[in-house]
């Protein structure tokens, strides 16, 4: 490993030996990406839907300043399914969508790499990284010691030389560890830099409360992140929009932690053969309805839908969202929805006090209190360490019987 360490150097000179050894192949894979041509379905940020080349080209993206995300101006809003021009193909569970969104990323752009604890010949403790290194060598799926402070901070220095990193934490509770280097680098040398510098880092790796994984390894640290300025924080909960969301990630010029709850990597669902990029700020319309909103993401989607199954045969159409982008919140989506059902719950496994339900609780009274019938209310998980115990973890976190009290409530 020191080995690697001396051959990639430090940040400033991380540019010119990670991505091949030598400029002959450099060069000649730079020229095959320039040849080749590869049809594309991506859904653009105005909603528009694009199909032909694949852009090979990127502008410079506007950082993402605010806490919410308003609809353009111009162009109709499109929610994001499968585009009517793609047909489901084949089948991947969510860990093998991650790895083919990476893949595909890691081809089409010779200077997209990975950092990370066992990322390399192992393949990832979800192997999600799996074949990778075998593919691309040993410098752009880089294995480094156990020291999440120093390659967290590798990698902010490789971004400011021109590479796309990715950095897989083992287990996200593990990037408290790196905190400062997310903090005070990854999300302000954008702006501390004058816009000399962008800083295109990918920080991904599985989080929430699994199986009897314990306190440290229950950790949902969407809501320490989300304090942070010029960090954007999505959150996959399908194999769709989790590879949507990974390849859209790398692209973006702005850092990027994408949340991956542990217990969703073996779900299965069909998705297109054509490429496709989902947008970062979009939410999902997961169910229609007209009486409540339901806002979720992540696992809770599917306690959730567990739950609308038991309203609908009681008689409620609870209307589902999976906000996706926990910052900027998508405000258009949700403000209609809120516009037509006037009833809005929150579900959510992060903590309550000072967890994503809060914020999005501040921001739907800041702009749509006029419409609303009833207080919001928010489940989440109790304020307390997850316990090791399987009965008392389950306690910590929101169960269907209790959204089903909940949206009762809200409709009397």
């Amino acid at each position: 490993m020191a080995v690697v360490f001396q051959a990639t150097g430090a940040a400033t000179a991380l540019s010119s030996t990670i991505i091949f050894d030598s400029k002959r192949i450099q060069s000649s894979h730079l020229r095959f990406l320039l040849e080749r041509k590869k049809i594309c379905c991506a859904v653009r940020s105005d909603g528009r839907l694009y199909s032909g080349s694949s852009p090979r080209g990127r502008k410079a993206e506007p950082l993402i300043a605010n806490a919410v995300a308003y609809k353009q101006a111009k162009g109709e809003y499109l929610q994001e399914t499968p585009p009517p021009c793609t047909q489901l193909r084949h089948e991947l569970l969510l860990y093998e969508a991650l790895r083919e969104g990476l893949d595909e990323e890691m081809e089409r752009d010779a200077t997209v790499c990975v950092i990370g604890e066992d990322v390399g010949h192992y393949g990832g403790s979800y192997k999600v990284t799996r074949g990778l290194a075998d593919k691309y060598g040993d410098l752009r799926v880089l294995d480094t010691p156990i020291a999440e402070n120093s390659f967290t901070g590798m990698a902010v220095g490789a971004a400011m030389t021109g590479l796309r990193p990715i950095v897989e934490g083992m287990n996200m509770g593990f990037l408290l560890l790196a905190f400062n280097q997310i903090s005070n680098n990854c999300g302000m040398l954008h702006y501390t830099s004058g816009g000399q510098f962008k800083i295109p880092v990918v920080i991904r790796g599985p989080g929430g409360v699994g199986r009897q994984l314990g306190a440290e390894h229950s950790q949902r640290l969407e809501s320490y992140f989300q304090s942070i300025p010029g960090i954007q924080l999505v959150a996959c909960s399908t194999p769709y929009n989790a590879k949507g969301l990974m390849k859209a990630a790398i692209r973006s010029e702005n850092p990027v932690i994408l949340f991956e709850h542990v217990l969703l990597y073996n779900l299965k669902e069909r998705i297109p053969d054509e490429e496709y990029v989902c947008n970062l700020e979009e939410a999902e319309m997961v169910r229609p309805g007209e009486h409540v909103t339901i806002l979720t993401y992540s696992r809770m989607r599917y306690h959730v839908m567990q739950a609308a199954k038991t309203l609908v045969n009681k008689g409620y159409d609870p209307e589902v969202i999976d906000i996706r982008s926990l910052k900027p919140f998508d405000l258009y989506t949700i403000g209609n929805s809120v516009k037509k059902t006037h009833r809005v719950l929150i579900v959510e496994e992060c903590m309550r006090t000072g967890g994503i339900g809060a914020s999005l609780t501040a921001a739907i009274n800041e702009n749509f209190n006029d419409y609303l019938d009833a207080p919001i209310v928010c489940l989440s998980s109790q304020d307390v360490p997850t316990p090791y115990a399987g009965t008392l973890e389950e306690w910590t976190v929101v169960q269907p019987p209790q959204i089903v009290a909940a949206v009762e409530q809200l409709c009397r």
